[in-house]
């Protein structure tokens, strides 16, 4: 069996190697970024009809501006997301799956408040709905440590829960000489496999972009791979 490496940031890293581990896989967890909350102006939650939500981490990091926001419903990109929102005091108006640009193409006519990290994917909003984004928190990519290189050089699966996670792991890649040919990749949308490249030796899409639909499908490469 193959082992599996874990990149997303905590509290995630934390949830989704316990739930791998549970499944009877070999997991090798390192956060591949460190979040920080960011300074952002709060503005009226008159101005606006609801919050976009592309990430939970906006809700542990957006800090006390939140409060101000609270009587606008949330449109969260996912399950997990709309649970954080929810747990955090916030209505929900919808969910979505597949990522932000599916769930902006199906937004009724409205301003919207996005609440969002430093890098987040550019939206184009179908006529009739306005988005204003706010950057409330931001994450500095690490370096993958000697130990984790050594076991990828040595073949793994990688599970991938964000675009940019996939974009800073195949540069780290790049900088530590890692071969890709021995390097399986799980990921939790397409836009996340187009992001990290090719030449890896295989690249599989989740059934949906839930955790559990990823795990399952990394516990097939595990095993297959």
């Amino acid at each position: 069996m193959r082992p599996l490496v874990v990149l997303r940031p905590e509290p995630g890293n934390t949830a989704t190697a316990e739930a791998a581990r549970a499944l009877g896989l070999i997991v090798h967890a390192h956060p591949l970024f460190a979040m920080a909350p960011v300074p952002w102006g709060v503005p009226p939650a008159s101005e606006f009809d609801a919050i976009l939500a592309g990430s939970a981490a906006l809700f542990r990091l957006g800090g006390a501006g939140l409060d101000a926001l609270r009587s606008l419903p949330v449109h969260a990109v996912g399950e997990t997301t709309a649970a954080v929102a929810q747990g955090s005091g916030f209505a929900i108006a919808g969910t979505g799956e597949g990522g932000m640009e599916p769930l902006v193409a199906q937004l009724p006519p409205g301003r919207y408040l996005r609440l969002a990290g430093e890098r987040h994917v550019p939206l184009m909003p179908p006529p009739g709905v306005e988005v204003d984004t706010r950057v409330v928190y931001a994450a500095r990519g690490l370096p993958l440590p000697p130990a984790l290189a050594a076991t990828l050089a040595e073949g793994a699966v990688v599970a991938l829960h964000s675009g940019e996670a996939a974009g800073h792991f195949a540069a780290e890649c790049v900088r530590l000489k890692l071969s890709r040919e021995r390097v399986s990749l799980a990921c939790l949308a397409p836009r996340i496999g187009t992001k990290a490249g090719e030449g890896w030796q295989s690249v599989e899409i989740a059934g949906s972009r839930t955790d559990q639909a990823l795990l399952a499908l990394a516990a097939q490469m595990c095993q297959t791979v």
